[in-house]
């Protein structure tokens, strides 16, 4: 169990947020092997270009991961009940991805007490890339 204790924690309280330096195309080529999906979008920067974006994107996958290793850290991957998210933008080489939340709910199901966060990734310049929500078991 996490170090999360339900009666400590409020509606509105941050989550601890997360940056992760510049997001290189380095990163991306690697996710894209890890993964399997070499989609031209994400490795080939004509074939973005040709697509109408301004050049490679980085998978909505890895941004997503991103965020969950910022909730995972702090809560305890095994006290994460649900994670929902949805992609709304697009992050890119050069981007500087910052994680974040906040608690919206409590609630106590069955034995369980429950925090209800929202999440969100978003680049240097405040544009949100994934926003969506977790729900978190805490301790008494």
């Amino acid at each position: 169990m996490s170090g999360l204790h339900y009666d400590e924690l409020n509606i509105h309280c941050p989550l601890p947020s997360m940056q992760k330096g510049l997001l290189t195309q380095s990163q991306i080529w690697q996710y894209a092997k890890a993964s399997g999906d070499s989609n031209p979008i994400h490795i080939d920067d004509s074939a973005a270009k040709n697509a109408g974006l301004d050049g490679t994107i980085a998978h909505g996958m890895l941004v997503m991961g991103l965020l969950g290793e910022m909730i995972s850290t702090w809560a305890g991957i095994q006290n994460i009940k649900t994670y929902r998210v949805r992609f709304k933008g697009v992050a890119k080489p050069g981007d500087i991805l910052t994680s974040r939340g906040e608690i919206v709910k409590k609630y106590v199901s069955g034995n369980d007490k429950i925090i209800e966060c929202k999440v969100l990734v978003e680049n240097q310049r405040k544009e949100i890339i994934v926003d969506g929500s977790a729900a978190i078991r805490c301790q008494d």
